[in-house]
C-alpha cells in the first residue's frame, strides 16, 4: 500500500475514534437531520434483524441488537463529522438558505394546477384505455 493510502486510512481510522466535532456551529440543522434519517434507517434495520433471527436466545438477540445499534448510531454519528462529509452537509445548509421558498398563497396555487394537470391526464389515459379494450375486443384480440 502506498504511504498516500496508509496516510488516508489512518486520518478515517482517526476521525470515526475521535469524540471532538468537526466545525460545530456550522451546518448543525442539516447535519442533526441526516444524523436522524441515518440514525432511523439504522434502527429500522435492527428491528428487522431482530424479527429475522427469531431462533436465537432473546437476551442474546437483545444484546446483539444494542451493540448493532449503538453502533450504527455511532457511525452515523463520526460520519456526519467526518470533514469531507461535513463540509459537503455545510454547503447544501448554505445553498438551501439562498432558495426563494414560495408563499402559501404560491404554494397553494400550484399544487393545484398540478392536481388538476395529473387527475385530467388520468382521466384522458383511462379513455384511451377503454378505447383500445373496446377496438381490441372487436377485432377478437381479447376475450
Amino acid at each position: 500500500m502506498s504511504k498516500d493510502g496508509d496516510v488516508a486510512a489512518t486520518t478515517v481510522r482517526h476521525s470515526m475514534l475521535s469524540t471532538e466535532l468537526y466545525k460545530r456551529s456550522q451546518g448543525r440543522i442539516t447535519r442533526q437531520a441526516t444524523f436522524g434519517a441515518m440514525a432511523l434507517v439504522i434502527a429500522m434495520g435492527v428491528w428487522s434483524f431482530h424479527r429475522y433471527f427469531a431462533e436465537i436466545e432473546p437476551n442474546t438477540r437483545y444484546a446483539i441488537d444494542a451493540a448493532l445499534l449503538l453502533g450504527g448510531w455511532w457511525l452515523s454519528f463520526r460520519l456526519v463529522n467526518m470533514p469531507r462529509f461535513a463540509d459537503f452537509l455545510i454547503s447544501v445548509e448554505a445553498e438551501m438558505t439562498k432558495v426563494s421558498w414560495p408563499t402559501r398563497t404560491d404554494l397553494v396555487h400550484t399544487s393545484s394546477v398540478v392536481m388538476f394537470v395529473i387527475f385530467g391526464l388520468a382521466i384522458i389515459l383511462y379513455a384511451y384505455d377503454l378505447v383500445w379494450q373496446v377496438l381490441l375486443q372487436f377485432l377478437g384480440v381479447l376475450g
